[in-house]
């Protein structure tokens, strides 16, 4: 339950009336519930990055009806640590071109121009987060287009909101030890022995770069691991089995953004999806990892990490301060 799920019910109650069938209010909510994945999702990136002091939604059911011609309110307020208020038109978008029509730029544009706010763009395309000033968008045949190689370019997610791209080193892991007990089931298969036993945990441990065996990690700095897609190994001998989960050395980078998807879908069940508009509720985003630039910047030092990459935009925009 988030903490605000008797306004859901007020407003579809508001919406479809008291005396509506049960099944359709039922709906409702839940369509509600589910939120709006894109904008959830990425003030959920914006609160666990660490450098938002505020971010929230703009209500845009706007009045009179006539103002609809003017101005078209954006999905987003927020105030960075480096900035003082921005207004994010937020977009989830596969195609490798983001457009948008002249008149829906424009009213947008008259809104910020309003306020005398900066206007920016959030994309997110195939899982990875960009945020640029609107003013990036380039004039096409119709349309106002940017292409996502120019997003990446002028992206603003890490000197505003404290994104970093980084990569566990080679060698660092995770290593579990199973001591056989008993001897459950043994078959004969054309591919050898198969054989179930009966076992326990008897010893976790964790290496660093090269593989280093190590005992002093923090909490935070292991539950890094969960973000990455690490080598699985298995060790056999007759008294135990040592299952290894490593990083590889040809394993590319990570994006801050892109492990907090990794930890939040870590404990679900196969096929459950995250509920972002729940997560953005919750005391703290991710429970087991409070200050992921910190973790960060620990798992350097313990050389759980081996670079951790600050990015800055092609173009550095007006309304940040260097």
């Amino acid at each position: 339950m988030a903490d605000d799920d008797d306004r859901l019910i007020q407003e579809v109650l508001a919406e479809l009336g008291r005396d509506a069938d049960p099944i359709q209010i039922a709906e409702q909510v839940r369509r509600l519930d589910r939120g709006l994945p894109a904008e959830d999702e990425f003030i959920a990136v914006c609160s666990w990055l660490g450098k938002t002091r505020l971010i929230h939604k703009l209500d845009q059911h706007q009045a009179p009806n006539q103002s609809h011609a003017s101005y078209q309110v954006p999905d987003l307020l927020a105030i960075y640590e480096g900035s003082g208020p921005v207004l994010i038109e937020v977009k989830s978008k596969k195609a490798s071109t983001l457009s948008f029509r002249p008149d829906y730029l424009a009213r947008l544009q008259t809104y910020a121009d309003v306020l005398k706010m900066p206007l920016l763009i959030a994309w997110k395309y195939h899982g990875i987060w960009t945020l640029f000033e609107a003013r990036h968008l380039a004039k096409a045949k119709k349309n106002f287009n940017i292409q996502f190689d120019a997003a990446i370019k002028e992206n603003l997610l890490g000197i505003l909101a404290g994104d970093v791209a980084y990569k566990i080193a080679p060698g660092a892991g995770v290593h579990l030890r199973f001591k056989k007990e008993k001897l459950v089931a043994s078959e004969e298969t054309e591919d050898g022995l198969n054989e179930q036993w009966q076992m326990r945990v008897d010893k976790v441990g964790f290496t660093s770069a090269g593989g280093t065996p190590t005992d002093a990690l923090d909490n935070e700095v292991t539950t890094l691991f969960t973000t990455w897609d690490l080598s699985e190994r298995q060790v056999h001998s007759d008294s135990h089995i040592e299952m290894q989960f490593v990083a590889g050395e040809g394993d590319g980078m990570m994006f801050g953004h892109m492990a907090l998807v990794h930890l939040l879908k870590w404990p679900l069940r196969d096929g459950e999806q995250i509920n972002w508009r729940h997560a953005i509720r919750r005391e703290s985003v991710v429970s087991n990892m409070t200050n992921f630039t910190q973790a960060l910047q620990r798992a350097l030092e313990q050389k759980v990490v081996r670079i951790i990459i600050n990015q800055q935009p092609l173009s550095w925009p007006e309304f940040v301060p260097r």
